[in-house]
Protein backbone atom coordinates (compact mmCIF):
# COMPACT_ATOMS: atom_id res chain seq x y z
CA UNK A 1 0.00 0.00 0.00
CA UNK A 2 1.57 3.36 -1.20
CA UNK A 3 0.92 6.47 0.41
CA UNK A 4 1.18 10.09 -1.07
CA UNK A 5 3.27 12.60 0.98
CA UNK A 6 1.90 16.49 -0.32
CA UNK A 7 4.00 19.24 1.43
CA UNK A 8 1.99 21.71 2.79
CA UNK A 9 2.87 25.33 2.26
CA UNK A 10 2.84 27.43 6.04
CA UNK A 11 1.36 30.02 3.29
CA UNK A 12 -1.88 29.07 2.14
CA UNK A 13 -3.66 29.85 -0.87
CA UNK A 14 -0.10 29.41 -3.25
CA UNK A 15 -2.45 27.75 -6.47
CA UNK A 16 -4.44 31.25 -6.32
CA UNK A 17 -1.29 33.88 -5.68
CA UNK A 18 0.33 31.55 -8.33
CA UNK A 19 -2.15 31.91 -11.06
CA UNK A 20 -2.73 35.76 -10.55
CA UNK A 21 0.69 36.73 -10.72
CA UNK A 22 1.06 34.47 -13.82
CA UNK A 23 -1.69 35.98 -15.29
CA UNK A 24 -0.99 39.63 -14.47
CA UNK A 25 2.56 39.24 -15.58
CA UNK A 26 0.94 37.67 -18.89
CA UNK A 27 -1.07 40.65 -19.22
CA UNK A 28 1.41 43.20 -18.18
CA UNK A 29 4.16 41.89 -19.81
CA UNK A 30 4.68 38.95 -21.30
CA UNK A 31 1.82 40.06 -24.04
CA UNK A 32 2.87 43.15 -25.22
CA UNK A 33 6.33 41.51 -25.79
CA UNK A 34 5.18 38.33 -28.16
CA UNK A 35 3.06 41.41 -29.85
CA UNK A 36 6.56 43.22 -30.17
CA UNK A 37 8.03 39.67 -31.46
CA UNK A 38 5.28 38.24 -33.57
CA UNK A 39 5.65 41.88 -35.45
CA UNK A 40 9.02 41.71 -35.61
CA UNK A 41 8.64 37.86 -37.16
CA UNK A 42 6.51 39.32 -40.01
CA UNK A 43 9.81 40.60 -41.77
CA UNK A 44 12.47 38.54 -43.43
CA UNK A 45 16.25 38.23 -42.09
CA UNK A 46 17.05 40.18 -45.19
CA UNK A 47 14.83 43.16 -44.18
CA UNK A 48 15.90 42.81 -40.41
CA UNK A 49 19.39 42.68 -40.53
CA UNK A 50 19.39 45.89 -43.15
CA UNK A 51 17.24 47.99 -40.58
CA UNK A 52 19.03 46.97 -37.28
CA UNK A 53 22.54 47.62 -38.92
CA UNK A 54 21.67 50.68 -40.85
CA UNK A 55 24.06 53.92 -40.04
CA UNK A 56 22.07 55.84 -38.54
CA UNK A 57 21.06 53.08 -36.18
CA UNK A 58 24.36 51.57 -35.93
CA UNK A 59 25.12 55.38 -34.75
CA UNK A 60 22.18 55.51 -32.38
CA UNK A 61 23.81 52.38 -30.56
CA UNK A 62 27.15 53.71 -30.55
CA UNK A 63 25.41 56.77 -28.65
CA UNK A 64 23.46 55.23 -26.57
CA UNK A 65 25.76 52.29 -25.27
CA UNK A 66 28.44 54.14 -25.27
CA UNK A 67 26.90 57.27 -23.27
CA UNK A 68 25.73 54.72 -20.78
CA UNK A 69 29.01 52.82 -20.65
CA UNK A 70 30.72 56.21 -19.85
CA UNK A 71 28.26 57.41 -17.24
CA UNK A 72 27.91 53.96 -15.29
CA UNK A 73 31.59 54.19 -14.93
CA UNK A 74 31.50 57.41 -13.53
CA UNK A 75 28.69 56.55 -10.91
CA UNK A 76 30.73 53.99 -10.18
CA UNK A 77 33.83 55.48 -8.73
CA UNK A 78 32.11 58.85 -7.13
CA UNK A 79 28.92 57.07 -6.27
CA UNK A 80 30.86 54.86 -4.20
CA UNK A 81 32.77 58.43 -2.99
CA UNK A 82 29.31 59.10 -2.11
CA UNK A 83 27.95 56.10 -0.65
CA UNK A 84 30.81 56.00 1.58
CA UNK A 85 30.36 59.73 3.24
CA UNK A 86 26.53 59.21 3.75
CA UNK A 87 27.81 56.06 5.74
CA UNK A 88 30.93 56.93 7.60
CA UNK A 89 30.75 60.55 8.06
CA UNK A 90 28.11 62.39 10.67
CA UNK A 91 27.92 66.74 9.00
CA UNK A 92 25.64 69.23 9.05
CA UNK A 93 22.67 67.97 5.90
CA UNK A 94 23.74 64.95 5.48
CA UNK A 95 19.91 63.79 5.61
CA UNK A 96 19.42 66.09 3.16
CA UNK A 97 22.24 65.43 0.55
CA UNK A 98 20.98 61.65 1.51
CA UNK A 99 17.59 61.81 0.70
CA UNK A 100 18.67 64.25 -2.53
CA UNK A 101 20.27 60.85 -4.05
CA UNK A 102 16.71 59.42 -4.77
CA UNK A 103 15.12 62.42 -6.13
CA UNK A 104 15.62 61.04 -9.55
CA UNK A 105 13.34 58.83 -8.74
CA UNK A 106 10.56 60.95 -7.43
CA UNK A 107 11.02 63.53 -10.01
CA UNK A 108 9.85 62.90 -13.74
CA UNK A 109 12.62 62.49 -15.92
CA UNK A 110 11.49 65.40 -18.66
CA UNK A 111 11.59 67.56 -15.41
CA UNK A 112 15.27 66.53 -15.06
CA UNK A 113 15.99 67.49 -18.53
CA UNK A 114 14.30 70.55 -19.05
CA UNK A 115 16.27 71.87 -15.79
CA UNK A 116 19.99 70.47 -17.43
CA UNK A 117 19.13 72.11 -20.54
CA UNK A 118 17.93 75.25 -18.99
CA UNK A 119 21.47 75.14 -16.61
CA UNK A 120 23.87 74.08 -19.31
CA UNK A 121 22.88 76.04 -22.34
CA UNK A 122 24.95 79.17 -23.40
CA UNK A 123 22.92 81.25 -21.22
CA UNK A 124 22.43 78.98 -18.25
CA UNK A 125 24.31 79.20 -15.27
CA UNK A 126 26.68 76.66 -15.87
CA UNK A 127 26.48 76.76 -19.72
CA UNK A 128 27.54 80.76 -19.42
CA UNK A 129 30.66 79.50 -17.43
CA UNK A 130 32.17 76.94 -19.86
CA UNK A 131 31.04 79.06 -22.99
CA UNK A 132 34.01 81.04 -22.98
CA UNK A 133 36.51 77.99 -22.93
CA UNK A 134 34.70 76.42 -26.01
CA UNK A 135 32.71 73.69 -23.77
CA UNK A 136 29.59 73.34 -24.68
CA UNK A 137 27.51 70.48 -23.16
CA UNK A 138 24.01 70.99 -24.09
CA UNK A 139 22.52 69.50 -27.49
CA UNK A 140 25.76 67.43 -27.74
CA UNK A 141 26.21 63.67 -26.55
CA UNK A 142 28.29 65.18 -22.98
CA UNK A 143 25.08 66.57 -22.13
CA UNK A 144 23.51 62.91 -22.77
CA UNK A 145 26.32 61.48 -20.95
CA UNK A 146 25.33 63.91 -18.01
CA UNK A 147 21.56 63.08 -18.07
CA UNK A 148 22.24 59.44 -17.73
CA UNK A 149 24.81 59.70 -14.63
CA UNK A 150 22.61 62.04 -12.45
CA UNK A 151 19.03 59.44 -13.29
CA UNK A 152 21.49 56.07 -12.83
CA UNK A 153 23.61 57.82 -9.54
CA UNK A 154 20.72 56.39 -6.76
CA UNK A 155 21.51 52.86 -8.18
CA UNK A 156 25.03 52.89 -7.54
CA UNK A 157 24.29 54.79 -4.03
CA UNK A 158 21.93 52.52 -2.64
CA UNK A 159 23.37 49.31 -3.64
CA UNK A 160 26.68 50.31 -1.29
CA UNK A 161 24.99 51.59 0.91
CA UNK A 162 23.92 48.25 3.12
CA UNK A 163 27.41 47.15 2.27
CA UNK A 164 29.45 49.34 3.65
CA UNK A 165 27.36 49.90 7.04
CA UNK A 166 28.05 46.12 7.49
CA UNK A 167 31.69 46.65 7.46
CA UNK A 168 32.70 46.93 11.17
CA UNK A 169 35.43 49.40 11.52
CA UNK A 170 37.44 47.61 13.43
CA UNK A 171 38.80 45.85 10.54
CA UNK A 172 40.09 48.78 9.42
CA UNK A 173 41.68 49.25 12.46
CA UNK A 174 43.23 46.52 12.82
CA UNK A 175 45.00 46.98 9.17
CA UNK A 176 46.14 50.22 10.34
CA UNK A 177 47.74 48.54 13.48
CA UNK A 178 49.09 45.82 11.46
CA UNK A 179 51.02 48.55 9.85
CA UNK A 180 49.02 49.32 6.49
CA UNK A 181 48.92 52.47 5.20
CA UNK A 182 45.65 54.29 3.71
CA UNK A 183 45.63 53.28 0.44
CA UNK A 184 46.88 49.74 1.18
CA UNK A 185 43.68 49.57 3.76
CA UNK A 186 41.41 50.76 1.04
CA UNK A 187 43.29 47.74 -1.51
CA UNK A 188 43.27 44.89 0.15
CA UNK A 189 40.32 45.09 3.01
CA UNK A 190 37.73 47.46 1.62
CA UNK A 191 37.75 47.33 -2.09
CA UNK A 192 37.56 42.98 -2.27
CA UNK A 193 34.19 43.79 0.13
CA UNK A 194 32.58 46.43 -1.94
CA UNK A 195 34.10 45.06 -5.39
CA UNK A 196 30.76 42.92 -6.16
CA UNK A 197 28.20 45.52 -5.04
CA UNK A 198 30.53 47.95 -7.19
CA UNK A 199 29.93 45.66 -10.04
CA UNK A 200 26.28 45.63 -9.23
CA UNK A 201 25.99 49.20 -9.31
CA UNK A 202 27.10 50.01 -12.34
CA UNK A 203 25.02 47.11 -14.24
CA UNK A 204 22.52 48.79 -12.69
CA UNK A 205 22.94 52.25 -13.65
CA UNK A 206 24.17 50.85 -17.23
CA UNK A 207 20.78 49.14 -17.66
CA UNK A 208 19.32 52.18 -16.40
CA UNK A 209 20.41 54.61 -18.71
CA UNK A 210 20.42 52.42 -21.85
CA UNK A 211 16.79 52.76 -21.16
CA UNK A 212 16.25 56.46 -20.50
CA UNK A 213 14.35 58.93 -22.75
CA UNK A 214 12.50 61.41 -21.31
CA UNK A 215 15.71 63.17 -19.21
CA UNK A 216 18.08 62.61 -22.64
CA UNK A 217 16.18 64.76 -25.59
CA UNK A 218 15.79 68.22 -24.09
CA UNK A 219 19.55 68.16 -23.49
CA UNK A 220 20.54 65.20 -26.30
CA UNK A 221 19.89 67.98 -29.46
CA UNK A 222 18.95 64.79 -31.12
CA UNK A 223 20.97 64.94 -34.11
CA UNK A 224 20.83 61.73 -36.18
CA UNK A 225 24.62 60.47 -36.49
CA UNK A 226 25.81 62.77 -33.94
CA UNK A 227 23.21 62.50 -30.39
CA UNK A 228 20.34 60.67 -31.28
CA UNK A 229 19.37 57.46 -28.94
CA UNK A 230 18.09 54.54 -30.01
CA UNK A 231 14.75 55.38 -27.96
CA UNK A 232 14.37 58.35 -30.25
CA UNK A 233 14.86 56.92 -33.17
CA UNK A 234 12.09 54.21 -32.25
CA UNK A 235 9.79 57.04 -31.48
CA UNK A 236 10.62 58.84 -35.01
CA UNK A 237 9.98 55.50 -37.01
CA UNK A 238 6.42 55.37 -35.30
CA UNK A 239 5.96 58.86 -35.99
CA UNK A 240 6.91 57.95 -39.94
CA UNK A 241 4.24 55.08 -39.76
CA UNK A 242 7.35 52.59 -40.07
CA UNK A 243 6.26 50.03 -37.57
CA UNK A 244 8.23 47.28 -39.04
CA UNK A 245 11.36 49.58 -38.75
CA UNK A 246 10.84 50.59 -34.96
CA UNK A 247 9.82 47.06 -33.83
CA UNK A 248 12.95 45.25 -35.09
CA UNK A 249 14.78 48.26 -33.41
CA UNK A 250 12.76 47.57 -30.22
CA UNK A 251 13.45 43.95 -30.64
CA UNK A 252 17.00 44.80 -30.77
CA UNK A 253 16.78 46.96 -27.34
CA UNK A 254 14.79 44.03 -25.92
CA UNK A 255 17.40 41.72 -26.23
CA UNK A 256 20.18 43.87 -24.77
CA UNK A 257 18.02 44.61 -22.06
CA UNK A 258 17.51 40.51 -21.20
CA UNK A 259 21.09 40.22 -21.37
CA UNK A 260 21.72 43.37 -18.91
CA UNK A 261 19.13 41.38 -16.52
CA UNK A 262 20.82 38.18 -17.10
CA UNK A 263 23.90 40.07 -16.05
CA UNK A 264 22.49 41.79 -13.16
CA UNK A 265 20.96 38.60 -11.17
CA UNK A 266 24.08 37.13 -12.07
CA UNK A 267 26.24 39.41 -10.43
CA UNK A 268 23.84 39.58 -7.66
CA UNK A 269 24.48 35.91 -6.77
CA UNK A 270 27.82 36.24 -7.13
CA UNK A 271 28.27 39.01 -4.48
CA UNK A 272 25.56 37.45 -2.41
CA UNK A 273 28.23 33.69 -2.61
CA UNK A 274 31.08 36.26 -2.35
CA UNK A 275 30.26 38.04 0.47
CA UNK A 276 29.12 35.24 2.83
Amino acid sequence: MMFSITRKSVLPGFGLTFGYTVFYLSLIVLIPLSALIFRTAGMTGAEFIETVTSPRVMASYRVTFGSALIAASVNAVFGTLLAWVLVRYRFPGRHIIDALVDLPFALPTAVIGIALATVYSANGWIGSLLEPWGLKVAYTPAGIVIAMIIISLPFVVRTLQPVIEDIETETEEAAVCLGANRWQTFRYVLLPTLFPSILTGFALAFARSVGEYGSVIFIAGNMPMVSEITSLLIITKLEQFNYSGATAIASVMLAASFVLLLTINLLQRWSRRYID
